[in-house]
């Protein structure tokens, strides 16, 4: 099974370490990660976008549920057999 993760992760600032943290931990699982935020010369978006492909059905529950703890962020889930 192919599941593709969508994460809105809102106040990068405070949110972004315990992210790439909970990132980092299931690492294993991601297959492809793709990061979309708005940028300009003088200052970074406050929200990001991020797409990921995940291999493992059981691990990315527990991965989700990591995620879930962490205060700004919205999940959506495409799963493909």
């Amino acid at each position: 099974m192919t599941i593709i993760m969508g994460i809105r992760l809102g106040n990068r600032v405070n949110t972004a370490m315990e992210f790439q943290k909970t990132l980092t931990d299931f690492g294993c699982i991601i297959k492809t990660r793709l990061g979309l935020h708005d940028v300009s010369e003088n200052k970074c978006a406050p929200n990001g976008i991020i797409l990921l492909e995940v291999i493992d059905n059981e691990e990315a529950i527990k991965f989700e549920k990591e995620l879930c703890k962490i205060e700004g962020i919205e999940i959506q889930l495409m799963k493909f057999n």
